[in-house]
């Protein structure tokens, strides 16, 4: 009978998890409109001199060659504030939020979620070249952690209010819910599991509803494009060939610059600014350069910029993005590489056959998205999500997962885990279910038991069980097939010095109330583990339930292996097909 094993497993603080997840979802939108009103703000103040949050292009200034100095001014403010403030704010925010989930238990400071948006604000309001999707989910992430220090959750569920706060604010900006929950699942949560998926898709549906009440409905950049012809599969490996060689490029040269900053004899307080004077030459060279570049992405996409303008834009737009991300400003990288990815793909649709020309950026800007990432399936919803454009899938999915893997082969690690490395810190972005998750107690665990019976004296116990012949380090003592406890050495002298009973039954009575730790046979072999581990022990006895606590076998640690062995034999042993053979039904256990 089976009917004890579950697909997954039981969590009754579930419900409350989601219920935060869901305000933590609110929070994260009314953080995400806060963001986008800086950047108005400080965009205003800088480059028109005005206190409005009117949404305003930095190319429309009229400052002239004063255009250099005001990313320096922003660079300055923000080499402070990460100085004096909290150096957490440096960064584009997702590789910060990964390394607090997996090194730092999911704990965010206060400092963070203030200090977070306020410095995105006003790098990207004085002409900082990014995006503000990395800034919410730092900020989004620092909400959720924070709610969740305040109460009385354990780690994992620290981690998953998180991850909802991040997915949430990426939602409110993008109005994407779909992409953001798997970007959860590809870059943030690293589990597959009910107990942190739903309330993380909770979060993100209550951000879509919310954003849609204060943004409206429709996608960001509305498109259609036509269906794809036979011929546009040859035409998607060359685009996503290409992007991929982008994305390895860009990320190459940002680590490369990363580490020439590190040489240079100033505090990194300074590295903003000197990003800055970069920043500002290229805005006086191409204005549109500067800024979020929404306006630019559209016009992208829709075809609305010339071949040679696209050319000079995204030229001007990878040298200061690239720039100002190595000097370790704060600002977002979704945005650059929507723009750059477009960008190579208006010029490659002058060429590429087999569709009209309309659909290359919007597959080059998800198929750069996705390699640089490494999150391909959020990259191919995401750019779905931002056009709606349901002709476009199939080009995405084949040009994004060829880019995904040539990125793969040639990059050791991504833009996200590259600076967690330089730390000190491994991700392996690999995950799959675990063979001690797949595998049960009764599986493994050894039926014929040697056990102690109750009734024996203490006094032959040593004799019997633990003399030369000791075949176990511990042994269960019964009675009547119902387990009282597991006995080894130690224990048996500890009872034997402090005890006077007659039986071992009588003395584990007298000396012990707490039940013995245990295992049930539907329970996963890592359950097991995890139990053996915790309570620093070599076996654990199984029994059918913890009422009656009869008996029915014993898991070691070397039981544990067998899932791990059988794991290695379908990983690395080959096998060729050598007909047809009959075989044999399954025994039932």
């Amino acid at each position: 009978m089976n009917h004890h094993k579950r697909d997954f497993s039981v969590n009754d603080r579930l419900l409350r998890i989601c219920g935060l997840a869901a305000i933590i979802g609110a929070i994260s939108t009314l953080a995400a409109v806060l963001l986008l009103a800086l950047i108005h703000l400080f965009t205003n103040l800088f480059f028109f001199q005005t206190f409005s949050i009117e949404d305003r292009s930095p190319a429309l200034n009229t400052l002239g060659v004063w255009v250099i100095v005001i990313p320096v001014i922003g660079g300055l403010i923000v080499g402070l504030m990460a100085r004096f403030g909290s150096e957490k704010i440096r960064g584009h925010g997702i590789p910060e939020a990964i390394e607090a989930i997996l090194f730092g238990k999911s704990r965010m400071s206060p400092k963070v979620a203030v200090l977070k948006p306020l410095s995105s604000g006003i790098v990207i309001g004085s002409g900082g070249p990014f995006g503000a999707e990395g800034p919410i989910i730092m900020t989004g992430g620092a909400l959720g952690s924070l709610i969740a220090q305040c109460i009385d959750v354990t780690a994992a569920e620290r981690k998953t209010l998180l991850v909802a706060g991040a997915a949430a604010g990426m939602t409110a900006v993008f109005g994407t819910p779909v992409a953001a929950v798997l970007l959860a699942v590809e870059l943030l949560l690293f589990e597959w599991r009910p107990r942190s998926f739903l309330p993380v898709a909770l979060a993100c549906a209550v951000a879509g509803f919310a954003r849609a009440f204060v943004f409206g409905t429709g996608a960001l950049f509305p498109m259609q494009t036509q269906p794809p012809h036979m011929i546009s599969l040859l035409s998607c490996l060359v685009a996503g060939l290409l992007s991929g060689v982008l994305a390895s490029g860009l990320s190459a040269a940002l680590y490369k610059l990363e580490d020439l900053f590190a040489k240079l004899p100033l505090h990194w307080m300074w590295w903003p600014a000197i990003g800055g004077v970069v920043v500002g030459i290229g805005g006086f060279l191409e204005p549109r350069a500067l800024g979020v570049g929404y306006d630019v992405i559209g016009d992208l996409l829709h075809q609305h910029i010339a071949i040679q303008v696209a050319l000079a834009i995204l030229t001007v737009k990878a040298v200061i993005w690239v720039v100002a991300l190595a000097s370790g400003t704060s600002g977002g990288v979704l945005a650059p590489l929507l723009m750059l990815g477009a960008g190579l793909g208006t010029v490659l649709g002058a060429v590429l056959p087999g569709h009209d020309t309309a659909l290359w950026p919007l597959v080059c800007m998800a198929a750069t998205l996705g390699a640089t990432l490494g999150a391909p399936l959020t990259a191919i919803v995401f750019a779905f999500g931002l056009t709606h454009d349901s002709n476009a899938l199939l080009p995405l999915l084949a040009a994004t997962l060829v880019a995904h893997g040539f990125a793969t082969v040639v990059m050791r690690r991504s833009i996200m885990t590259e600076k967690i490395a330089r730390r000190g810190y491994h991700i392996y972005r690999e995950y799959g279910v675990d063979p001690l998750e797949r595998h049960h107690v009764d599986e493994v665990m050894t039926r014929d038991v040697n056990t102690i019976d109750a009734a024996t004296p203490l006094a032959d116990v040593l004799a019997r069980h633990f003399g030369p012949e000791q075949a176990h380090r511990a042994y269960p003592v019964v009675r009547d097939g119902a387990l009282l406890g597991m006995l080894d050495r130690a224990g048996l002298a500890a009872l034997a010095g402090a005890s006077q009973a007659g039986t071992i039954g009588e003395a584990l009575a007298q000396e012990s109330d707490a039940a013995p730790a245990v295992a049930l046979p539907g329970e996963p072999c890592r359950l097991a583990a995890t139990r053996l581990a915790v309570h620093e022990l070599e076996r654990l006895p199984v029994v059918t339930d913890k009422e009656s606590m009869r008996l029915v076998g014993i898991v070691s640690r070397s039981d544990l292996v067998k899932p791990a062995r059988a794991h290695f034999d379908e990983e690395h042993r080959r096998e060729r097909f050598r007909g047809f053979r009959r075989t044999q039904p399954l025994r039932k256990p």
